[in-house]
C-alpha cells in the first residue's frame, strides 16, 4: 500500500501542488474550519484521481474543507459528481462557485431518513459524521450495505491513539472489517508512525509541505467488504 501511495504523489505532483495553493487561499479567506489533516486529505485526492470515480457520497461536510479537497479531485478529472450528506448546511456558503457547478449535490437531513438518495453505483465513499457507535451501527447496516464490494471507502476521526476508542465509531467499523478479513490502512501518528514517515518522505522529496503542517492523521482507508 505504501509503495502504491508513493507513487500516486509521483504521479499527480503537479497537480497536488496546485490544488495545495488553491487550498491554502481558501484557508486564508477564513470562512473554512478544516476537518482533515494534511496526508489525509492529500491521499483522499490522490486516491480519487487515480480510482475515478463516476458518484462520490460523502456523509458529513461542516464548513466544506473535505468537500473541497474531493471536488477539487473530480475537477482535475475532468468527470465525476460528489453527493453530500449532512444535518447543517454551512457547506453551502463556502465552496466556490468554480468547483461545485455541475459536479456538486448537497442533501440536507438526516442521512437515516435521506439515505435512499445514496446513488446505487457509488464509486467512492468519504464518512466524517457523528462518531458515535450508534450511528457507526446504523450505517455499516444501511448504508455499506448500498456500496458495491471493493469501494474505495474512508472514515475519519478513528485513530487519535494508536488504537479505536472503545464504544467509538471507529472500533465498531475496525470490528465489522475484521469479521469479513478485510484489510485497512491508516497514516495515523499515533497507529502507524512508521507509514507516515515513509509517506513525508515521499512529499519531502517531492517538495509537497501541505496546506495547514499538521500530522494526527487518524483516516482510516479500505475497500468495501
Amino acid at each position: 500500500m505504501l509503495e502504491f501511495l508513493a507513487g500516486l504523489y509521483r504521479t499527480h505532483a503537479d497537480d497536488l501542488a496546485t490544488v495545495i495553493d488553491r487550498q491554502r487561499e481558501l484557508l486564508a479567506d477564513g470562512a473554512i474550519t478544516p476537518q482533515l489533516d494534511d496526508v489525509e486529505a492529500e491521499l483522499t485526492y490522490l486516491l480519487l484521481r487515480h480510482h475515478r470515480p463516476s458518484q462520490v457520497v460523502e456523509v458529513g461536510t461542516y464548513y466544506g474543507w473535505s468537500t473541497t479537497w474531493i471536488l477539487s479531485a473530480l475537477r482535475d478529472n475532468g468527470s465525476g459528481h460528489l453527493q453530500s450528506f449532512d444535518l447543517v448546511d454551512h457547506v453551502c456558503g463556502t465552496v466556490p462557485e468554480e468547483l461545485s457547478t455541475g459536479r456538486w449535490t448537497f442533501h440536507l437531513g438526516d442521512l437515516r431518513e435521506t439515505v435512499e438518495k445514496v446513488p446505487a453505483d457509488t464509486g467512492y465513499l468519504f464518512v466524517d459524521a457523528d462518531h458515535g457507535r450508534r450511528f457507526a451501527r446504523w450505517y455499516l447496516e444501511h448504508l455499506f450495505g448500498r456500496i458495491a464490494t471493493g469501494t474505495p471507502t474512508s472514515v475519519h476521526d478513528v485513530f487519535h491513539l494508536p488504537r479505536a476508542r472503545p464504544f467509538t465509531e471507529g472500533s465498531e467499523v475496525l470490528r465489522h472489517l475484521e469479521r469479513s478479513g478485510t484489510g485497512w490502512f491508516t497514516s495515523s501518528r499515533a497507529a502507524a508512525p512508521r507509514n507516515l514517515r515513509v509517506l513525508d518522505a515521499v512529499r519531502a522529496e517531492l517538495g509537497i509541505t501541505g496546506v495547514r503542517g499538521t500530522s494526527r492523521n487518524p483516516m482510516l482507508f479500505f475497500s468495501m467488504p
